[in-house]
C-alpha cells in the first residue's frame, strides 16, 4: 500500500474528478458519506455533535458530514472557523446545503468570544484544516485548537488533526495540534501518522477507502509504502515436495555472553522455527549445554573464551550469518567482528550488541556489504548515526545510511520502517505493544536469519519477516492478551503466523 505526499493526494484527487464521473463536491460526497457512516456505527444515540468546519475542502467535508447527522437525528452544532480569507467553492456548496435543512445552523467563528462551548461528553468532528497544511498553527486557530483538547471530549479528526502535517515537513508542537480520539484518513495512510512522537495527536487512526481512481495511485511516484497482508504473503517462497534440508539453508549464528546466552537461545529458536535446513551455532564455551538442552536441533561450535565470543571459523557451508544477540561489547570480541565482516561473503543479519560494536568503532561501517541487514532500535541507530530530533528526522537519517552503506536498514518501533539501498521505505502493519520485551529482537534476527538462508533477497527477507514477526505477535496476543507475551511466546506462535499466510 502506498503512503503518498500531500501534493501527490491532491493530483490524484484531480485525477479521479478527470476521468471519473465525479464532481469535486462529488468526491467530498463520498468521502463525508465514508466519514458519517463511520460515525454512526460509534457515536452513541443522544451525543450532541460540534463540527468545526475550515474554509478549504476539508471543511467541506466537516459540513456535508454535519449535514448528514442531522438528517440521521443528531443533534448538531456547527461552527465555521473561515481561516482564510478565500473559501473553497466546494465548501460553499456544503455550507449551502446544509442550511437548507430545516433548524441548521452554521456560526461563524470571527474571534475567541464566538468559540463553541464544548461539554465533556460531546463528540467534536476537526475539519479546521487538511493535508495541505504546510506550517504551524497560528493565532485564532491556535485558541480554538486549544480549546477542543481542553474540552475533554471525543475528537474525530478529518484525513488529518489540524496542525499536523503530512508528510512531517516541520517538527509539530503538541499544543499546537488538535489531539484526536480517532483519525479517519482517506484512501492511503499518512506518512506523519507513522511517527511515535504523533501518537497522541492521531489516536486511533483507519483508512476510508473514498473510491479514489486506481490508476492514479499505481502511477503516483513515492519512496514510501506500507506492507499489507498480500504484500508480505506475496513474497513467500513455496517449499518444493521434493526438497531436503540442504535446500533450505545452512545458518550461522553468532552470539552470547556470560548473562546473556538466551538471547541465543530464542533467535536460535526462531531460525528452527521459520524454515531454515540446518543451523550452527558458535557462542562462548560453557554455554553448549544450554543451547544443546534448549534446542537440540541446532548444531554448537564453542569459542574458545568462556565469557565472550573471540574468534569464529567462517566457511563456505554456510548461506546466512546472524550476529549480535546477546554478543557484548568486549573488544576482542570486536576483533573477532572485524574479521567476521571482511571474510564473510554470504548475506548478513547484524542486531544488537553487534551493531553497538560498529558504532564505537566506526570504521567497521566500510566493511559491511551490500547483502547485510541491520536491525537497529531507535537508541542503537542514534548510536550509529548521531541523535535524532524527532522520528522524521531519524527516518531521513535511516535512508541515508541505507543509501550511503549500501545495505537493508530495518529500523524497529511500532510501524518497523524496512529501508533498501535506493532509500525505499516500508512500513510494518502487523504488531502490537505486548512484542515490547525481552527478546523479541532476537527473535527478529533468527526469523531474518533463517530466511537469509533460504536464499530470500536481504529487502523480501526484511519485509516478510517484519511482518511475520508482528503477526505472530498479533496472534499470540489474541490468543492470551499483550501483557502475557513473552519472546517465547511468539516464537510459539510463529507457525500459525506462516500458516495464516499460506492460507491466504
Amino acid at each position: 500500500m502506498k503512503i503518498l505526499s500531500a501534493n501527490a493526494i491532491r493530483k490524484v484527487d484531480a485525477y479521479t474528478i478527470e476521468h471519473e464521473p465525479v464532481s469535486d463536491y462529488g468526491l467530498m460526497q463520498r468521502a463525508a458519506g465514508a466519514l458519517t457512516e463511520w460515525l454512526l456505527e460509534r457515536i452513541p444515540s443522544g451525543t450532541h455533535v460540534v463540527v468545526l468546519a475550515g474554509s478549504g475542502n476539508n471543511g467541506g467535508d466537516a459540513l456535508v458530514a454535519a449535514r448528514l447527522l442531522m438528517l440521521s437525528g443528531f443533534s448538531v452544532s456547527t461552527y465555521c472557523c473561515h481561516h482564510q480569507v478565500t473559501v473553497s467553492p466546494t465548501c460553499i456548496i456544503a455550507k449551502d446545503a446544509l442550511l437548507a435543512i430545516p433548524d441548521a445552523d452554521c456560526k461563524e467563528v470571527a474571534g475567541r468570544d464566538f468559540f463553541p462551548r464544548i461539554e465533556s461528553t460531546d463528540w467534536v468532528i476537526d475539519g479546521l484544516f487538511g493535508s495541505g497544511l504546510n506550517r504551524p498553527l497560528q493565532g485564532l486557530a491556535v485558541d480554538c485548537v486549544q480549546l477542543v483538547n481542553r474540552s475533554g471530549a471525543t475528537v474525530v479528526a478529518i484525513d488529518v488533526p489540524s496542525g499536523l502535517p503530512t508528510d512531517g515537513d516541520f517538527v509539530v508542537d503538541p499544543e499546537l495540534c488538535i489531539h484526536a480520539t480517532y483519525t479517519l484518513t482517506f484512501q492511503l495512510p499518512k506518512l506523519s501518522f507513522l511517527f511515535a512522537e504523533h501518537e497522541l495527536l492521531t489516536g486511533e487512526w483507519s483508512v476510508l477507502d473514498i473510491g479514489l481512481n486506481r490508476n492514479a495511485i499505481e502511477n503516483a511516484e513515492t519512496s514510501f509504502h506500507m506492507i499489507t497482508h498480500d504484500d508480505a504473503a506475496a513474497l513467500l517462497h513455496q517449499r518444493a515436495k521434493f526438497a531436503h534440508k540442504g535446500h533450505f539453508g545452512h545458518a550461522l549464528m553468532i552470539g552470547g555472553s556470560r548473562g546473556k546466552i538466551g538471547a541465543v537461545v530464542l533467535a536460535s529458536r526462531a531460525c528452527l522455527h521459520s524454515g531454515v535446513g540446518l543451523l550452527s551455532v558458535h557462542l562462548p564455551q560453557g554455554g553448549e549445554l544450554v543451547l544443546h538442552t534448549a534446542v537440540p536441533e541446532a548444531m554448537v561450535e564453542a569459542d574458545q573464551n568462556e565469557k565472550y565470543v573471540t574468534h569464529v571459523e567462517i566457511s563456505g557451508k554456510h548461506n546466512a550469518v546472524g550476529i549480535g544477540c546477546g554478543l557484548g561489547t568486549h573488544p576482542q570480541t570486536a576483533k573477532a567482528l572485524e574479521d567476521i565482516l571482511t571474510r564473510a561473503i554470504c548475506p548478513m543479519v547484524i542486531d544488537a550488541d553487534a551493531l553497538n560494536l560498529i558504532a564505537t568503532h566506526p570504521e567497521l561501517k566500510s566493511l559491511l556489504s551490500a547483502n547485510t541487514i541491520v536491525t537497529p532500535h531507535p537508541v542503537e541507530f542514534d548510536r550509529l548515526a548521531g541523535k535524532s530530533s524527532s522520528g522524521a528526522e531519524r527516518l531521513e537519517n535511516a535512508r541515508q545510511w541505507a543509501v550511503d552503506h549500501q545495505c537493508v536498514v530495518v529500523l524497529k518501533g511500532a510501524y518497523t520502517a524496512v529501508i533498501n539501498a535506493l532509500g525505499e521505505v516500508w512500513f510494518n502493519s502487523t504488531g502490537n505493544p505486548g512484542m515490547a520485551t525481552a527478546g523479541s529482537g532476537d527473535v527478529l534476527t533468527g526469523i531474518l536469519l533463517a530466511l537469509l538462508a533460504q536464499d530470500y533477497d536481504p529487502f523480501d527477507a526484511a519485509r516478510l519477516g517484519v511482518y511475520l514477526h508482528g503477526l505472530a505477535g498479533d496472534l499470540a496476543s489474541n490468543a492470551t492478551s499483550q501483557e502475557f507475551l513473552t519472546a517465547g511466546v511468539l516464537i510459539d506462535f510463529l507457525g500459525s503466523a506462516f500458516k495464516k499466510m499460506q492460507k491466504e
